[in-house]
């Protein structure tokens, strides 16, 4: 049982509103029920979706107000009636899409790994679910086999970021699209960098691939969808898995997100031998709990074990304390940055 007298520090998201109007509150520590485990929160993050919950701009958010954090590590301290009391005292990794920002949250055990020894819990925290994304693009919606290339947007990210090291480490050739003060750092990882905004980016990813690219990793949407279609090899495959171009206008996200959803459609069933898909991480959740839980424990333990192994390094681009979340999303959404806010409750 959880002491009913203890008490938990939670980042409170209101409603639309600017950094600045986030909240900070203590509230009586949530019990955990069956299926459940309740974490003492080592490490959580700042990613592309609470940038654009923020903003009211993600697609399936829930209703303002709520607490913001798509994933977290930290150590079980409870379990739920049946549930498995091993993993008390175990450092996990877990999928919330939202109650992460806080001391303690309550997480289901099927979206929870365990995280190997010798991983830290801020390293954990950047390839949770930056790392399944980027697993399970390469290896599962695009396939991409050693010796292809790919091209990757948004790649200064963090799902770029831990694409371009696994894709390096499947024997995978990449190029990089992101703004050209990150190419720098781009080439320093391996990837060849192009200019994301270049009006000819088709083409200079031609005179890299003559031949085309085997896989393009799409999280902008809009035009640059357009674009990226067009760079691919026969037989390639465009994953889209955001629409960042979006999150910045007013209004209701879904107009842009389902025009996305429909352009893709559309040319996955055209006979020109590509293809394209939308990824999404919690394709399956409901629908399939077991696959879904069987993926997860397999594709997020891989990386992990990377990470343990020295093969995928964690990109932390700044630690921030809980209570310091304004000046955290502040930076991460300044776009200046290449890796993950973390915030260390």
């Amino acid at each position: 049982m959880t002491d009913t007298t203890a008490t938990t520090t939670r980042v409170v998201l209101p409603g639309v509103v600017p950094p600045s109007g986030l909240l900070i509150e203590q509230v009586a520590t949530p019990e955990p029920r069956a299926g459940e485990l309740l974490v003492t929160v080592e490490a959580t993050g700042i990613s592309f979706a609470e940038q654009a919950m923020r903003r009211g701009r993600y697609p399936g958010q829930p209703a303002f107000p709520f607490t913001p954090g798509y994933d977290l590590v930290g150590t079980v301290s409870a379990v739920g009636p049946g549930g498995d009391r091993t993993l008390v005292g175990r450092r996990v990794a877990s999928l919330t899409k939202t109650g992460g920002w806080a001391t303690q949250a309550v997480v289901r055990e099927r979206d929870s790994v365990v995280v190997p020894d010798g991983v830290a819990a801020e390293d954990a925290e950047t390839v949770t679910v930056n790392g399944v994304t980027a697993w399970q693009m390469l290896h599962r919606s695009a396939r991409v086999r050693p010796g292809g290339t790919v091209l990757v947007f948004g790649a200064n990210g963090g799902v770029g970021g831990v694409l371009i090291q696994l894709a390096l480490h499947h024997g995978v050739r990449v190029v990089a699209a992101a703004s050209p003060r990150h190419h720098d750092v781009l080439r320093r990882a391996g990837a060849e960098p192009v200019d994301h905004a270049d009006p000819d980016l088709a083409a200079r990813v031609r005179e890299l691939a003559p031949g085309g690219v085997d896989a393009v990793f799409d999280n902008i949407g809009g035009e640059v969808t357009r674009t990226a279609w067009t760079t691919l090899a026969p037989g390639g495959t465009l994953v889209a898995y955001a629409i960042a171009s979006a999150t910045g206008g007013t209004g209701s996200i879904w107009p842009p997100f389902l025009r996305q959803l429909v352009r893709i459609g559309a040319w996955s069933v055209l006979p020109n031998g590509r293809r394209a898909t939308f990824y999404d991480l919690w394709s399956g959740h409901l629908r399939t709990p077991r696959r879904f839980r069987a993926r997860l424990e397999h594709d997020l333990g891989q990386v992990l074990e990377l990470v343990r192994d020295g093969v995928v390094a964690a990109n932390v681009a700044a630690r921030f304390p809980l209570e310091a979340v304004v000046e955290a999303l502040e930076l991460a959404e300044s776009r200046t940055l290449a890796g993950k806010v973390v915030l260390v409750p």
